[in-house]
């Protein structure tokens, strides 16, 4: 017993670290992560070096825990502002979008495997949610700035679609079990009135644990070390008191995250940093269950219907699914495509693909191996070509923001203030002279180890370790003061023009230097809100207008929103790669206003041609006689 005691931590432990390895070869190739995981997992078990393992309740166990944990960070590290600028179209793909990818992949399903109908759609709503930790580490380990709005879209809508896929999942499980055929308006009467039950329970338990959270982290003096854990603790009850009632566990712990991310929480700094690690390790654990509870040697029966589901799924059923979703958006059509295709498919399938073993039905194995071989198409797939496609489309910015060396203490005794040190960076805001606003208070500063106070110090220099003791929601001013310059590829040199624009200038003075033919109205304005009205009521970092003979850039925007730098630029930037499809809403208006324009003309030039050729009236006639 002993030794089988030291055996087993013995792999486990070589196949965490194992996996923890592998990330230096993502990082190295910009290898998606979780391929690698899973391959770690898929050489290991059965058909590999031959650790069995088959236990289905306890990989769906596993896995649930770890993908609870995940949730929970996910929420605590998205922004109400990210949020806000993308609940939208981010809500309607995580619902609708879900729905649609269900129905349009699982009528694929029926036709090219052995399934029912039930069961096709079974392992469509397994397939349908996307996987954010799949795409956001391709696009960190690619270096790929992407826009704001492209990456809020994507982050919102990985973490709010699982909880609904989950639902279908199981509902269509439980139904099936049951040998029910349920005529269709029953069923889905009953999914509308399940889901609403589900999402309904598991929203309320998540808005009163993670104001729970908050309330006990603040009233409890707890220790440094345990608070954490504490936590973390927390969050799985609420996860397991949701479920526990009849809600949705998942929805619950993702919003109960994103209450305490976006609270006054004590200790914030130390909390991030454990949950990033502990994100990590559930991610390994769950991809390595995963990839051991697979048997390859299966694989083959089913491997060319389910390499072509899992291109109709990326090609056909995900494009059509986010095209109609985000119609009422106005989204650019290169960001509708890179939404489309930044569909990565991941762990979570895999463990909703599990609940048909669960549940006994007679094609379980069938629909797990299948979606195994979908997540896989996908990653292959989708997962090498996210960085040039985000190129093609013109959706990478360059980054805001150089090399910042900065380390942030949490103070014993303070609630809500933390201690930052900055080192200051070579062409950095404060070392060309850039003055610290008054509500930072420097308290030390170091510089050839040697400390002193900051009013003796005189102006800073390139070196010099600067203490600062602020709130610890502090603005993002000061790392933008203590960065370095910004790195720009050639490419991007003069991607924010060749000129500085003053966003409080009257747009008055634009209209008498170049004439770009502004309207009265418009003029009346200043440069920052003619650009933002010109870019519907909100601009982000790197939005661009064109407007006559000039294009103006924005180069920067503060906490709020508001415009705080802009560029202007003669040349502007050539015309991104056109997307044949993904028309939004105002662009189909446009199309369809054009063509009943285009119809009605040949029909007045008729008109006028047959007015030309007819006979003048008498009355002119006799006019032109006198």
């Amino acid at each position: 017993m002993e030794h089988a005691i030291y055996l087993v931590t013995l792999v486990g432990t070589a196949l965490v670290v194992a996996a923890a390895f592998s990330s230096l070869i993502a990082f190295r190739f910009g290898a998606p992560l979780l391929l690698l995981f899973l391959c770690i997992g898929l050489a290991t078990g059965t058909d590999g070096f031959g650790i069995e393992f088959d236990n289905a309740r306890v990989a769906y166990f596993a896995g649930s825990l770890a993908l609870a944990v995940i949730l929970f960070d996910s929420g605590f590290g998205t922004p109400l502002n990210a949020l806000r600028q993308a609940a939208g179209p981010a809500l309607s793909l995580a619902t609708f979008g879900v729905l649609l990818t269900t129905g349009l992949f699982g009528a694929a399903a029926y036709y090219l495997l052995d399934l029912s109908w039930l069961e096709s759609f079974l392992l469509g709503a397994a397939v349908a949610s996307t996987d954010a930790a799949a795409v956001f580490f391709l696009l960190r380990a690619g270096e790929i700035n992407l826009r704001e709005r492209v990456r809020s879209t994507l982050e919102v809508e990985s973490g709010t679609n699982d909880p609904i896929a989950i639902f279908l999942t199981i509902t269509l499980v439980e139904i099936i079990a049951a040998h029910a055929n349920p005529e269709t308006n029953v069923l889905i009467a009953n999914l509308v009135l399940g889901f609403l039950v589900n999402m309904g329970l598991g929203a309320v338990v998540g808005i009163l644990g993670g104001l729970g959270i908050v309330r006990l982290v603040d009233r409890l003096n707890l220790d440094h070390g345990l608070l954490p854990i504490f936590v973390l603790t927390l969050s799985l009850m609420v996860f397991a008191a949701a479920g526990a009632i009849g809600g949705s566990g998942f929805l619950a712990v993702y919003l109960a995250g994103l209450i305490a991310g976006n609270s006054d929480i004590r200790a914030v700094t130390i909390l991030k940093r454990f949950q990033d690690g502990m994100s990590w390790l559930a991610q390994i654990i769950m991809f390595l269950i995963l990839g051991l509870f697979a048997t390859p040697s299966q694989f083959p029966a089913i491997m060319l219907p389910a390499i072509a589901l899992g291109l109709f799924l990326m090609f056909i059923a995900r494009p059509i699914a986010v095209w109609l979703c985000l119609i009422p958006f106005r989204l650019p059509r290169p960001e509708v495509a890179f939404v489309s295709w930044v569909g990565l498919r991941g762990a979570v399938s895999i463990l909703l693909a599990i609940t048909p073993l669960l549940g006994g039905l007679e094609n379980g194995r069938t629909i797990f191996n299948a979606a195994f071989i979908i997540v896989l198409v996908s990653l292959v797939i989708q997962g090498w070509t996210v960085g040039p496609l985000a190129r093609r489309l013109g959706l990478i910015v360059p980054a805001r923001l150089g090399p910042l060396d900065k380390v942030e203490l949490e103070l014993p005794g303070s609630a809500h203030h933390e201690l930052l040190a900055y080192r200051v960076a070579q062409g950095s805001p404060v070392a060309r002279g850039e003055r610290i606003p008054r509500w930072a208070r420097p308290s030390l500063v170091l510089r050839d180890g040697r400390s002193m106070r900051f009013q003796d110090m005189g102006r800073l220099a390139a070196g010099d370790q600067v203490y600062i003791f602020v709130p610890d929601r502090y603005p993002r001013l000061l790392d933008k003061l203590f960065a370095s310059r910004a790195v720009v590829d050639p490419e991007d040199a003069d991607f924010f023009g060749a000129f500085a624009v003053d966003p409080a200038r009257s747009a008055a003075e634009l209209e008498a230097a170049y004439a770009p033919g502004l309207t009265e109205a418009e003029q009346k304005q200043t440069v920052g809100a003619l650009v933002t009205a010109r870019l519907g009521g909100h601009a982000e970092y790197a939005d661009r207008v064109l407007i006559g003979p000039i294009e103006l850039i924005v180069r920067d925007v503060d906490d709020k929103g508001r415009i705080t730098g802009l560029g202007l630029s003669f040349e502007p930037t050539a015309p991104v790669a056109r997307v044949p499809v993904f028309l939004s809403a105002g662009e189909i208006v446009d199309r369809l206003a054009a063509f009943i324009r285009d119809w009605r003309r040949p029909v007045v030039t008729q008109v006028a041609a047959k007015t030309d050729d007819a006979p003048e009236p008498p009355v002119e006639k006799a006019a032109t006689g006198s």
